[in-house]
């Protein structure tokens, strides 16, 4: 049986990284642009616990500081809806494009 070294995980963490920052730049939805920048969260809680098991595997930081990006990522879930939500009753559109009421 073989085992999984450190460059397998963050070669996956690269790959989803890489993928959620493509949909956040290519996407017009913000709602789709909010599950990239959570797709991007998750490659970053991966590197956390991959370099924590490896580097230092007696210690739990990294999977400390996991936990904690994940917590600080519901809480930027739930407000990013809930502006999504209120621009939505505001324009009747999620597209980024449509929303133009910030400008000056």
């Amino acid at each position: 049986m073989t085992e999984i070294g450190p460059s397998a995980f963050l070669g996956l963490a690269a790959v989803l990284f890489t993928l959620g920052l493509y949909g956040a730049v290519a996407r017009r939805s913000a709602v789709m642009v909010l599950m990239s920048l959570e797709l991007m969260a998750v490659a970053v809680n991966l590197n956390m616990v991959a370099l924590s098991r490896f580097v230092t595997p007696g210690e739990m930081t990294g999977q400390f500081f996991a936990i904690f990006t994940m917590v600080v990522s519901a809480a930027e879930i739930g407000l990013g809806l809930a502006l999504v939500l209120a621009i939505y009753r505001q324009t009747r559109s999620v597209e980024l494009s449509a929303i133009d009421s910030l400008k000056g």
